[in-house]
């Protein structure tokens, strides 16, 4: 993030002003040589115009570069991290937790996503238990670590964050898509600190084995790649409003703090989780079955999507293959939910969830039929 809004804004800066510098004396000369032959006025006026608009448009671009600089440099100050700051392997990590009680609940983000994308359902949980949600290294609050970003790595600095916050089991996974894949991995890992898996439209291993899930290839050098991130250095989405986003029943500073997250992403987190994807599902292709441990997961609603029809028939399927991880194991389609079923339809999320815990604790019925998929 540094290298992004930090050098490139400051290359965008000595760049543009080589330009301007360069078109103005350009534009001088013509104005100054424009009372002449009236041959060749009109080039020279059409070219004094494009000049101007050059100027303009550079002088718009270094602004905007700067300015979002700035931004992203003094928002942490305005808005310190809610939470606290460990060190981990030698880095800070961060994390939130709100709420008292027993399990605890741990929120795991997708891929590209820092812990403020639990904003709006992390208040609600915290009525039911004490609910921690987390940067990953290199997203939101937290600093990069090496590559490579596979699930066992991530699992084990989960782990040991955990151990420096004093969260101590039993605690409740719950994994958003790309998070999915790491809560098993944890689960491996830890049986005896994990009292339950919630899973939230999330992914499972090698799916991208799977040609109607296979993601096209991906590179940090890419062309597509490379204009994302000049637009978001260039500020692009901070005038698109992208970064004053937020939603009537929201939490203002959780929705602002996410909000902001979306208008400088982690660029180099997110590949390198993405490039050391087939290795997590390596990693994770045997986890479970984790006997009778209760398994909740929550799909996103088809009928939301764009996503062409095998795609879809994969994804169920996928999320169908989920319940065989545990005897006490249940599945739930939500309505009208994207990807993001935890933004789209936090209160089902929140009813849940808490109806879970409330289950693992003894203090509610267990489901009458496990092994169910419900749309609701």
């Amino acid at each position: 993030m540094w290298f992004d809004y930090a050098v490139m804004p400051a290359i965008i800066l000595a760049v543009g002003i080589l330009i301007v510098w360069l078109s103005i004396r350009r534009l001088l000369w013509l104005t100054d040589n424009m009372s002449g032959k009236v041959s060749g006025k009109g080039q020279r006026m059409a070219s004094c115009f494009a000049l101007a608009l050059v100027i303009l448009c550079t002088v718009t671009v270094m602004v905007s570069s700067i300015l979002n600089a700035f931004a992203i440099r003094f928002f942490p100050g305005r808005n310190p991290p809610p939470g606290d700051i460990y060190i981990v392997s030698g880095h800070k990590m961060h994390i939130f937790c709100t709420g008292s009680g027993s399990p605890t609940l741990v929120l795991e983000s997708g891929l590209g996503n820092d812990s403020f994308v639990w904003g709006k359902v992390q208040p609600a949980l915290s009525r039911t238990t004490r609910v921690c949600s987390y940067d990953r290294a290199g997203y939101g609050y937290s600093d990069a670590l090496p590559v490579p970003r596979d699930a066992d790595h991530i699992a084990t600095e989960l782990h040991d964050l955990l151990i420096q916050a004093k969260v101590v089991g039993p605690i409740v996974l719950m994994g958003h898509s790309m998070g999915g894949i790491y809560i098993r991995d944890y689960a491996t890992r830890y049986p005896d600190e994990v009292a339950g898996l919630i899973f939230v439209d999330a992914s499972t291993p090698l799916q991208g084995h799977v040609p109607s899930l296979k993601p096209g290839k991906r590179s940090s050098q890419s062309p597509t790649m490379l204009l994302t991130r000049l637009a978001f250095i260039t500020n692009v989405p901070r005038l698109a409003g992208t970064c004053s986003w937020s939603r009537p029943d929201s939490d203002p500073p959780a929705w602002r703090l996410l909000a902001e997250g979306l208008c400088h992403p982690q660029f180099h987190a997110w590949m390198e989780e993405s490039d050391s994807f087939d290795l997590s599902g390596e990693e994770t292709i045997r986890t479970g079955p984790y006997g009778a441990l209760p398994v909740l997961i929550f799909s996103h609603d088809p009928a939301r999507t764009k996503q062409l029809t095998n795609f879809e028939d994969a994804w169920t399927q996928m999320q169908e293959d989920l319940k065989k991880l545990s005897t006490r194991s249940r599945r739930i389609v939500a309505r009208d939910s994207t990807h993001y079923v935890q933004l789209d339809r936090s209160q089902l999320v929140e009813n849940e969830v808490s109806r879970l815990i409330e289950q693992i604790r003894g203090t509610a019925p267990p489901e009458a039929s496990y092994g169910s998929t419900i749309k609701e």
